[in-house]
Order: structure tokens, then sequence, then C-alpha cells
């Protein structure tokens, strides 16, 4: 074989090498992104779980709240009944303290469907707290994984451009002139004939005498 062919098939191989390390390489960033984005989902639905528990544990401290007050009003009315004069003030008063009663039993109902749901609650964030660390312990074994073959294949990149370049300032100016013009236009600049076919482009080759 002519010592400039062999030149060229060592090149094209080399190039062909070196796009499919670069096509690898640039697949990082976008590796990268999805993990980013698995562990956001994960986190806000942690964060979702977090924010579900404290809306529950202010409800239920707010409807605490409002049950002393209304206690104090409770003990505030059942102090006049020891000053009312007439059976229709009595009455009154003891109607008033029967909503009272009402209003504590409907905020006391609250408080026990608060604290049954902060008790689901609070073992949803338990749990989510707990995958959430495992997939964070994966995505940066993951991580890891990544970085450790985006420096193999940087390494391999430099190595075969090294190559490449090299390859390259041996040959003639015109042969790789013609190798360049030919990649530019079909992709390749040297392709295999086997059985007189051309195995880039499928066309017959004329047998050169």
């Amino acid at each position: 074989m002519n010592p400039d062919l062999e030149k060229l098939v060592r090149l094209h191989h080399v190039e062909v090498d070196l796009k499919r390390v670069e096509a690898e390489l640039a697949e990082a960033p976008r590796l990268r992104k999805e993990i980013e984005d698995r562990l956001a989902r994960d986190r806000a639905r942690l964060d979702a779980a977090k924010v579900a528990l404290d809306a529950s544990l202010k409800a239920r401290r707010q409807n605490e709240a409002a049950v002393q007050d209304l206690e104090t009003k409770r003990s505030k009315y059942k102090g006049q009944l020891m000053e009312v004069k007439t059976n229709k003030e009595y009455t009154a008063v003891l109607h008033e303290i029967e909503g009272v009663e009402r209003d504590i039993k409907a905020r006391e109902d609250v408080i026990l469907d608060e604290m049954e749901k902060a008790e689901a609650l609070a073992l949803d964030v338990k749990r989510e707290e707990a995958d959430f660390k495992g997939v964070v312990a994966e995505a940066g074994k993951e991580k890891a994984a990544i970085e450790a073959r985006a420096a193999t294949l940087g390494e391999e990149a430099a190595r075969l451009r090294k190559e490449r370049d090299v390859g390259a300032a041996s040959l003639p100016e015109d042969a790789l002139a013609l190798y360049a013009r030919v990649a530019k236009q079909r992709g390749t600049g040297v392709a295999e004939a086997r059985d007189g076919m051309c195995q880039s482009c499928h066309v017959r080759m004329r047998v050169q005498i």
C-alpha cells in the first residue's frame, strides 16, 4: 500500500475514534443535569411533606389557642351567672355558655384530627428523609463515575488530537487537502473497498491498470 495512503487510513481511524470519544464526553453535562433534576424532584417531594406537616402543626396550635380563649370566655360567663338578677338574664347567659362550649367541642375535634394527621405526616417526612438520603448517596456515586469517565475521555481525546495532528503533519499538503475535501463532502476521507465495491457509497470501482 502507498505509504501516504496508509497514513491517511490511520488518520481516518484516529478521527473516527476522536469523534466517538468527543461525542461521549459531550454527554457528560446532560448526565449531570439528569442527576440534578432527579435530586430536585426528590427534594421537592421531601419539602412538600415537611410543608404539610408544618401546616398541620400550625393549625393545631391555632385551634389550641382558640380553645384557651373560649375557655376564658366561658369562665367569664359562668362568673356572670352569680350576678344576674332575673331568670331571663340567667337563661341568656346559659345560652352563651352553651354556644361557647359547642365552639370548644368543635375546636377540640379539629385538634384531635390534626394530631392524627400530624402523626401520619411525621411518618411521611421520616420516610421521605430516608429515601432522599439514599438518593443523595446514589447520586454522589453516579456523579463520581461520570467525573471519572469524563476525565478518562478527556485524556483519550487529548491523546487522539495529538496523534491526529502528528499524522496530518506527516502527510503531503495535497494529499491532506484532498482527504479534507472528500471528508467534508462525504463525511469520511477514506473508505474500505471490498470485492471492487466502496463500502461507504456502495459504488463499484473501476479497476486501475
